[in-house]
């Protein structure tokens, strides 16, 4: 009798979903920007009492879009390596749109200065 072959049956599957699932999916920089805003930085300093958030919603960090169950691990998570680490990265302006469609190489046609087309200098005339 000889060896029986090794299966393959798709066994990596499980780490696909692992990897594409949005259940531990936080916010975005460019998200985390436009709360830092004057204008809605308010808002989200001062929630509503919310029983499904942790800690009523009362402890929140801007920065890391994170709610903390006290104001003792509120202050504790300002010290941590993970909220230097952000607002490290928020230090960078986000890209714009404009910015992406350069890099992407679209662009606005440049078809030069307004007016048309004018002649700065005549046509050379060729002598017999």
């Amino acid at each position: 009798m000889g060896r029986l072959r090794h299966k393959r049956n798709h066994h990596g599957i499980r780490d696909n979903y692992r990897k594409q699932r949005t259940r531990a999916y936080t916010r975005d920089l460019d998200q985390i920007q436009d709360d830092l805003k004057p204008e809605n930085i308010d808002k989200k300093k001062h929630q509503e009492i919310d029983t499904d958030l942790p800690g009523l919603g009362q402890h929140y960090c801007v920065e890391c879009a994170r709610h903390f169950i006290s104001e003792g691990h509120y202050s504790e998570h300002l010290k941590s390596k993970l909220h230097k680490r952000r607002l490290k990265k928020l230090e960078d302006e986000p890209y714009t749109q404009e910015e992406a469609d350069r890099a992407a190489g679209i662009s606005k046609a440049d078809n030069g200065p307004k007016g048309g087309r004018a002649l700065k200098t005549q046509d050379a005339v060729m002598e017999d």
